[in-house]
């Protein structure tokens, strides 16, 4: 089932999703621009520069998404038109709460409604997994996603995890 993009007027893109395993060339190619671009930013922020390549490969190479997998979780790849847009995941944090992972749009396809859909894409798997909620962790700085998950009904919550880069937590009934 896939959720359908509201946006009016205009010609709407053709927006799909399946899942797809992380060692896929496509969601390579998507992991590696999402760890390029949340990493450039922060980075930016606390030292003023981008990643240094080294440690860019570190960071990707240390998140393997294993979470990510069947049963329990799943990432999907969205495409707009055919062509991939974006990945967002999902896994079981318990029987019952799923955690939002790695939500991400080239930035091409920003603004035409496939975060959106892409959100609402992974609300619909936690669901076939037998999730009542759902949660995520985000970064001050990931302002428009800090935006994007408000908008979509996420309020924010108490801190459920200690992550690193763990900022801001929210969460939403399903």
């Amino acid at each position: 089932m896939n959720p359908t993009d509201d946006r009016a007027g205009g010609a709407q893109p053709a927006w799909s999703f399946t899942a797809e395993p992380l060692t896929s060339a496509v969601a390579r190619a998507l992991w590696r621009e999402y760890y390029t671009e949340v990493s450039d930013r922060w980075h930016q922020r606390e030292h003023g520069t981008d990643t240094d390549p080294a440690d860019l490969e570190r960071e990707i190479a240390a998140d393997t998404g294993d979470g990510l997998v069947p049963p329990a979780g799943v990432l999907l790849v969205v495409r707009c038109d055919g062509e991939p847009a974006g990945m967002a995941g999902t896994r079981l944090r318990d029987a019952t709460t799923a955690e939002l992972k790695r939500v991400f749009l080239r930035p091409a396809y920003r603004g035409r409604g496939g975060a959106a859909f892409l959100v609402a894409a992974v609300e619909q798997v936690a669901r076939e997994l037998g999730a009542t909620r759902m949660v995520l962790d985000t970064r001050r700085d990931l302002v428009e996603a800090r935006a994007l998950y408000r908008r979509l009904g996420y309020d924010e919550i108490a801190p459920f995890d200690d992550g690193p880069y763990a900022e801001h937590w929210y969460g939403k009934d399903l």
